[in-house]
């Protein structure tokens, strides 16, 4: 009896002395960030459990994380309001005036330099810009860092730009001027006025930038759990068999196989420990390449683009005091979790998506030429306000830089996020039927698109030298034709007449029936983000001649629809029109069969994702499909000549952005051997 009660007492004294540790040292907040606002309640980080949570917490401390309103500036007086003049930005828009350079510049803020006044922002006049740029550059003499700007008006509307650390950032005279600087320290960065960006290497190429390496949905087995940023560079990878800290040597602990990886390798593991140096910022972006999650060991320093980026979905911060709790911590994070922090590193990586050849062919969040898009971007956030970008556009593929506020704010227009918000298109399309220089009136073809169970209207865009017929047949939905100028591109302008989100793009000469229409379309609704089309080209490379190559032969494997007859979101013409380099149209215009190229070059850059085939019946292929738009029956087969144009376009956008895909969407019982009469979309199936 003597020994069950001195048992029930230790277990009590364990269980108080457990509870003060834990009250002590909260194990849980490890991941919490380090800057906090005072007086208001702190949510619980979000890659943490719930069930973990609920034995540690008061109800009112488990509140969800929701956007922080803009803080003022530490140690000044400056806000948006004060420090900048908005008024100057709503006449003509963003305007971006550069400074010219001020001494020597090294080669990064040259290329930075060189982008914005390549880009759509850029403007030659002072007076009528927006933002004023100021560019330092390490280099820049100290005798040197008060250059005489005309102006500067205190620093009102001015935008100080310093991509590697400058001695002259110290002692500039700010005033109400802005800062963006790479990598700045939590002690002088001010949250919802400066802007931090991430610190480049110098050799980095202003163009392209490497595509994020993340291949598997979950580690590999043997890939190491954690890697080391070094303190000289590289990694060091520690194996899965370690009982505690690989960065405090106080630990007793087992390593594990370890591996040093040299300065240019990538980590391969699934977490990557970086301390919160300032030059560990390089290591980093390392980590968001390779796919490797970050994990900031207590970091000194702002997270590039905080102000959009919600980093708390793609990495980590702990406390580096706690060792033990943090290590135990990764080791059981829920592998559903480690995915999705490893898909949103990727997607940061891709510079929230900019993989467009708008400045840059391919942007990434460590190519130079994508700071300014970025910046620019956010500058225009602050002035529009309750227009601005949610935070939904900047967090979710494919990124706030390829959802145009031009053409809306609300994620509910765009074709990218209805999954996320449970929502569908509206159920109906609108019918685009091209007619081409030598075409004739597709009669019939606008009498079974009208037909169609969901079409809304028929627009015909006459692009023929021969004048329109002055009747056309009556249809049971609106028709409407529209003057084109005679370009293969014509048919990707964003027209006002278009008044649905789908659009079922045609030529003159397809021939489709009513039922591949409607099947087509519920197809469609199901995958708005990508086309839907009935014949296809597969790209392949060709290492005799050293390119890319594509073919129209019928093959299980297929990366491309024709436009000749294809659902997509009108979105994409918006971005066809206004996000792709004039030269890239040029082109497609001088070679017709390069318009489905860069059409479908551009709807991949942007989801990452292949179209999708649905059937057509091989009726319709009686005659031979010509080489060039014009002939009878829809176009297959890509002419030799325009054969060349996606080399070209491959390096407009800096790679091969065309997915292939071996997947075929076929109604329910199609071509099953079953009555007829239980079929939906029968005359699918007409011999």
């Amino acid at each position: 009896m003597q020994s069950w009660r001195r048992k029930s007492l230790w277990l009590a004294l364990s269980a108080s002395w457990l509870l003060i540790l834990l009250r002590v040292f909260p194990v849980l907040r490890l991941a919490e960030p380090a800057r906090r606002q005072a007086g208001a309640p702190q949510g619980w980080p979000r890659w943490l459990d719930a069930e973990l949570l609920q034995s540690f917490s008061q109800p009112g401390e488990l509140l969800e994380d929701g956007p922080q309103p803009p803080q003022a500036p530490r140690g000044g007086s400056c806000y948006r309001g004060a420090c900048f003049d908005a008024s100057r930005c709503r006449g003509g828009g963003l305007k971006v005036f550069v400074y010219p350079a001020v001494g020597p510049i090294s080669e990064t803020p040259r290329k930075v330099l060189t982008s914005i006044e390549g880009s759509r922002y850029h403007t030659a006049s002072a007076a009528e810009a927006c933002l004023l740029i100021l560019v330092l550059s390490p280099d820049t003499p100290a005798g040197e860092c008060h250059p005489v700007l005309p102006q500067w008006d205190g620093g009102k509307n001015h935008l100080v730009l310093s991509l590697h650390p400058a001695p002259c950032l110290r002692i500039f005279q700010l005033g109400q001027a802005m800062v963006a600087e790479a990598s700045p320290t939590m002690d002088t960065f001010r949250p919802g006025f400066d802007v931090a960006l991430p610190l480049l290497p110098e050799a980095h190429p202003l163009r392209g930038g490497a595509l994020g390496q993340l291949q598997q949905h979950s580690p590999l087995p043997g890939v190491a759990l954690i890697a080391m940023a070094e303190e000289r560079g590289g990694w060091r990878t520690v194996g899965t068999n370690f009982s505690a800290c690989p960065w405090d040597g106080r630990c007793e602990q087992d390593h594990g196989p370890k591996q040093t990886h040299p300065r240019a390798t990538l980590p391969n593991a699934t977490f990557c420990l970086i301390p919160g140096r300032n030059p560990d910022a390089l290591h980093f972006l390392q980590a968001l390449q390779a796919g490797c999650i970050p994990v900031l060991l207590s970091p000194r320093w702002e997270l590039p683009f905080s102000e959009v980026i919600d980093w708390t979905k793609a990495a980590v911060v702990a406390d580096e005091r706690l060792p033990l709790q943090v290590l135990a911590a990764l080791q059981e994070m829920p592998l559903t979790r480690v995915l999705a922090l490893r898909q949103q590193a990727q997607l940061v990586w891709g510079c929230t998506g900019s993989s467009l050849p708008q400045a840059p062919p391919t942007t990434t969040l460590a190519t130079p030429s994508a700071q300014p898009s970025l910046l620019s971007q956010i500058i225009q956030d602050r002035v529009s306000g309750a227009s601005a970008h949610p935070s939904l556009l900047w967090n979710s593929p494919p990124g706030a830089l390829l959802a145009l506020s031009t053409f809306s704010t609300s994620p509910s227009d765009f074709p990218f996020y209805h999954l996320q918000q449970g929502s569908r298109p509206l159920g109906r399309f609108s019918a685009l039927i091209w007619v081409g220089a030598l075409g004739q009136p597709p009669l019939k073809l606008i009498q079974a698109v009208a037909g169609a169970q969901h079409c809304a209207q028929i627009l015909v865009l006459w692009s023929s030298k021969k004048p329109p017929p002055p009747r056309w047949p009556e249809t049971a939905v609106p028709l409407t034709v529209l003057d084109g100028h005679r370009k293969a591109s014509d048919r990707f302008l964003p027209y006002s007449a278009i008044s649905t989100d789908a659009i079922l793009s045609l030529d003159a000469h397809s021939s489709l029936s009513t039922s591949e229409v409607d099947f087509a379309f519920m197809v469609w609704q199901s995958f708005p983000e990508r086309m839907v089309g009935f014949l296809t080209w597969s790209h392949f490379w060709d290492e005799t001649q050293g390119g890319w190559g594509y073919t129209g032969e019928r093959a299980n494997e297929f990366s491309m629809v024709l436009t000749s007859a294809a659902f997509y979101h009108r979105y994409y013409h918006t971005l066809f029109t206004h996000s792709l380099p004039k030269a890239l149209r040029t082109l497609a215009d001088e070679s017709p069969p390069c318009v489905d190229v860069l059409m479908n070059f551009l709807v991949a850059a942007v989801t990452k994702l292949p179209p999708i085939k649905v059937p057509y019946g091989p009726w319709h292929q009686e005659a031979k499909p010509p080489l060039v738009p014009g002939g009878p029956r829809l176009r297959s087969e890509p002419r030799p000549a325009a054969q060349d144009c996606i080399n070209q376009m491959a390096a407009g956008f800096g790679h091969m952005p065309l997915v292939s895909s071996r997947l075929r969407l076929d109604p329910v019982l199609f071509k099953d051997p079953v009555s007829v009469l239980r079929k939906k979309y029968r005359s699918l199936e007409k011999p």
